[in-house]
């Protein structure tokens, strides 16, 4: 007989479980359910099976460790607010850890059931993050759309997630491929991943089988990357040459180029065969997922896939040129690095089982979001817009914009002030707290310091909020920047100590918002600093309109862990355009965060050296300094090559005003000012000198023809002048007079303007034989000297107009056109010396003749009171001159037949 003490040690021992398991149902209507987990972050992946109403199944799970706190959670409802404020804890399962391609069965907590879980995920509450799902509530497999029992219940799944595949096959240690084959379809998914950079493309695809060695000539391949926007592409290339994509003299391509351009145009997809079908960047993983046929339609750049044999593919990984005017399409550059690493050949039978990858990616670097490090004096412009690749998820439809980034990483200092402009509408106000996921962690019954902000800051871009927040030594390293109003809008700033804005005085962000520049000047020499606000391997800034032509500094981090600063010169487009100089750089400084480059160096303002080219780098502190950038993924002191490429650039150069502390944009020529200047071109190029002329050379019209016309002439000059003035006023917001266009401009418009004032102020016209009066002297030459100097100041005003052009805009064609303003000048150079030439020639005719006048009537009763403007001796004869007119003989012509 059994010891009883012990039996009822025993009875005890299982008491617990019976009353935990008695609040189970081993039947459900889930069991069976089969679904794919979505990857949302960390890498994860896993098939789902829910085996009864107490426990489930995760096959081929792969995750890379989160924080202690992560764990199955279960809501009612697939949305953020469900899981935030009704999601619970379902499992006691720890997933505190990296999961490798493993296989784990959980079961539910006693509290626990199904029918109050729609959606299963796994998630880190203290972040309030998704780091994958699996929603329940699906349809029935409507392949038997009429049973209910459990055995079709038993078939119910989901959509097979685009990350999950049925073959793995590890590439070399940072690239991976995976694919399905679906014979049914004559199509295969192929499924690319890697640790790379966002600026990287993958490339795999199949070479010519009719080569007797492994070769990427003739190769049909994908190549698949993100653009600049962050959106996935997928696109055939056919290879006919180690190079890149070039269109030569006699129209045909050569070299690694989309199948769509060896023919022309793909309008109904013969040609490009690889169809995307989705892609993401996670944790500093690229995964591109896209479709392509068996046996294609395109026999001329696609190669047939045999799926009963072995055949050769290949792949690569190097850094791609985005789209230009010229070649709007991705140019893959070479791969180059090591066999086995960034480029291969391997055997691949698709129809072969394979799972080969053992566990996650873990890339370096997984911190893929923008970042903005806050300036002193520099606003952060706070608005709001659609989510697309939110660090943190799930999150709302929209999210916070800083400096039109999509919830960046912000990076403070202690002690220096930061000043948000919020013009993010007034259904958002922002403010820095200590929670993580913000919507005002009370109304959560939680407490957060609230750093700055409130109810009060919101604004709208017509209207914004300055909010001005000083962290100091007491504020974390790490807060949160939120809306008042609604959860997980904002992401994290990062409180550093003192940095680059205490050490110079002046800073600007460059073009696009991708770079700043910190300087401060002294007495001979310039201090320079330059940070990228994204990763990056290397970073330069330029001295000029663009790259080319251009003196360039480009700071990076060596293999070695070293930063490096080096000069160049540049004078084309192509590697072996880019010459380093000797110039002499002090307190150089290089260095990486995160990935994020800065540096820096001192130099003198005007080199103290002849005969190299980097003596010509001069700068002049009073002119603006006109300042481009570029980044890539990886520099060399020794010989560059295209691997060296930038990746990301400056689409246009900004003006540095070194004295003022402030930079303005390089603009594309405004339409208003274009106007202006065809306005003054007209008024000061042909109507005021024509005006001019009209007065010179037509009084031999009868009547006042000739006054007329020049009266009119010069009152269109004048109005046309008057209204090109107004449409530059108006389009620049103002007059300023700093610089020597503007000067002149304004000469020649107030000489200009005086001349109708000064006409209707003119003395009375002396009568014939009368000496003219000393106040009619005096205006004739005020009238005539203030025309000719209104012309000059007006035709220099041209020429510094188109001066002004060319610094400012740096327009190709100001060249061009100032050639075409001095060929018109000198053709009405040209017109006055003739004009000129034949009234010195009538003159000379008229004073051969008789010595006498033919007289055909009072002509002096014709004229009428105006004077020549350019002729000085009009009017000013002495009484000697009027008395030896007076015994000139007259003849007077009579009829014969008198």
């Amino acid at each position: 007989m059994a010891n009883p003490i012990f039996s009822l040690f025993f009875f005890l021992s299982l008491l617990p479980f019976t009353i935990c398991t008695s609040t189970c149902s081993k039947n459900t209507s889930l069991s069976g359910f089969v679904a794919d987990f979505s990857m949302i972050q960390h890498q994860l992946r896993g098939t789902l099976k829910i085996i009864d109403g107490c426990s489930f199944s995760i096959s081929r799970f792969d995750m890379l460790s989160g924080s202690e706190s992560v764990s199955f959670y279960g809501a009612p409802a697939p949305d953020l607010d469900n899981m935030t404020t009704l999601g619970r804890t379902v499992s006691s399962f720890p997933l505190n850890k990296t999961f490798s391609n493993s296989t784990l069965t959980a079961n539910l907590l006693p509290n626990a059931t199904w029918d109050d879980i729609e959606i299963l995920a796994v998630w880190d509450p203290v972040t309030a993050s998704d780091f994958g799902h699996v929603v329940l509530s699906q349809p029935i497999n409507q392949s038997d759309p009429d049973s209910n029992s459990d055995l079709s219940n038993a078939n119910r799944t989901i959509e097979v997630q685009p990350t999950m595949f049925a073959n793995c096959l590890p590439l070399s240690e940072r690239y991976r491929l995976r694919w399905t084959l679906n014979t049914n379809s004559n199509s295969i998914d192929i499924g690319l991943e890697a640790a790379i950079g966002s600026e990287y493309y993958m490339a795999f695809g199949w070479a010519d089988p009719t080569m007797s060695e492994p070769s990427m000539l003739h190769a049909d391949v994908a190549v698949t990357g993100f653009t600049e926007e962050g959106m996935p592409f997928s696109e055939d290339y056919f290879i006919t040459k180690y190079s890149e994509c070039l269109l030569n003299k006699d129209g045909t391509v050569a070299g690694v180029c989309p199948d769509t351009i060896y023919e022309g145009s793909d309008p109904i997809g013969f040609v490009n065969n690889s169809k995307l079908v989705y892609g993401h960047r996670r944790d500093g993983v690229s995964f591109i997922r896209y479709q392509k046929p068996l046996v294609s339609v395109d026999k001329k750049y696609d190669v047939e896939i045999n799926v009963n044999k072995n055949m050769t593919v290949i792949w690569a990984l190097g850094l791609m040129r985005p789209p230009d005017t010229l070649r709007p399409y991705y140019l893959p550059q070479n791969h180059g690095g090591p066999k086995q690493t960034t480029y291969g050949f391997l055997t691949l039978n698709v129809s072969e089982r394979v799972d080969l990858c053992p566990g996650p990616l873990d890339a370096d670097d997984k911190e893929d979001q923008d970042r903005v490090t806050a300036e002193r004096n520099t606003p952060l412009v706070v608005t709001s817009g659609p989510t697309i690749h939110y660090p943190n998820p799930p999150n709302p439809s929209k999210v916070l914009y800083i400096n039109k980034k999509e919830a960046p990483l912000v990076q403070v200092e202690r002690g220096v002030p930061v000043i948000f402009s919020i013009e993010a509408g007034h259904g958002v106000s922002l403010y820095v707290t200590s929670d993580p996921i913000g919507g005002n962690a009370t109304l959560r019954n939680k407490s957060e310091v609230i750093y700055a902000g409130g109810p009060e800051a919101h604004g709208v871009v017509a209207n914004p909020y300055e909010l001005t927040w000083l962290p100091d030594r007491n504020t974390p390293d790490q807060v949160y920047y939120h809306s008042l109003y609604e959860q997980k809008m904002g992401w994290r700033i990062k409180v550093v100590d003192g940095g680059l804005s205490d050490m110079y005085n002046n800073s600007v962000l460059l073009d696009d918002q991708q770079v700043t520049l910190f300087w401060t000047l002294s007495e001979d020499s310039i201090s320079i600093a330059a940070r990228g606000e994204k990763k990056s391997g290397y970073i330069a800034i330029g001295f000029g309109s663009g790259m080319i032509n251009s003196y360039a500094y480009v700071g990076w981090v060596d293999k070695n862990g070293t930063g490096r600063v080096n000069t160049y010169w540049i004078d084309g487009k192509d590697s072996m355009s880019v010459h380093p100089t000797a110039e002499n750089l002090t307190y150089v400084r290089c260095s990486s965060e995160s990935g994020i480059i800065t540096f820096e160096f001192t130099r003198l303002l005007n080199p103290m050296c002849k005969g190299r080219v980097e003596c010509k780098n001069i700068i002049d502190p009073t002119t603006p300094l006109k300042v481009v950038w570029a980044m890539g993924a990886q520099w060399s002191s020794e010989g560059l090559t295209e691997r060296n490429m930038h990746s990301v650039t400056s689409s246009r150069p900004v003006r540095v005003l070194l004295l003022r502390g402030s930079a303005e944009a390089e603009q594309d020529l405004r339409p208003v000012l274009a106007v202006h200047g065809f306005m003054m071109f007209v008024a000061w190029g042909f109507l005021l000198p024509s005006g001019i002329l009209a007065a010179r050379y037509l009084k031999h019209l009868k009547g006042d023809g000739w006054f007329q016309t020049h009266v009119y002439l010069q009152y269109s000059g004048i109005a046309i002048m008057l209204l090109g003035l107004l449409f530059a006023a108006a389009e620049l917001r103002g007059f300023f007079l700093d610089s020597v266009h503007v000067k002149f401009g304004v000469a020649a418009l107030v000489l200009a303007s005086v001349q109708p004032l000064n006409a209707y102020m003119r003395p009375k016209k002396p009568e014939t034989g009368e000496v003219p009066s000393t106040k009619r002297v005096i205006w004739e030459y005020l009238h005539i000297y203030m025309g000719r100097s209104a012309i000059v100041a007006g035709t220099v005003a041209l020429f510094t107009g188109m001066k002004h052009l060319g610094h400012r805009y740096g327009d190709d064609n100001v060249k061009g056109l100032t050639w075409a303003l001095i060929c018109w000048i000198l053709g009405g150079v040209g017109l006055v010396v003739y004009l000129e030439y034949n009234e010195h020639k009538q003159r000379r005719v008229n004073s051969s003749s008789l010595s006498g006048h033919w007289v055909l009537g009072n002509s002096s009763e014709e004229e009428d009171d105006s004077s020549d403007l350019l002729r000085t001796n009009r009017g000013t004869h002495s009484k000697s001159e009027l008395n030896s007119s007076s015994v000139v003989m007259e003849v007077q012509l009579e009829p014969l037949t008198r």
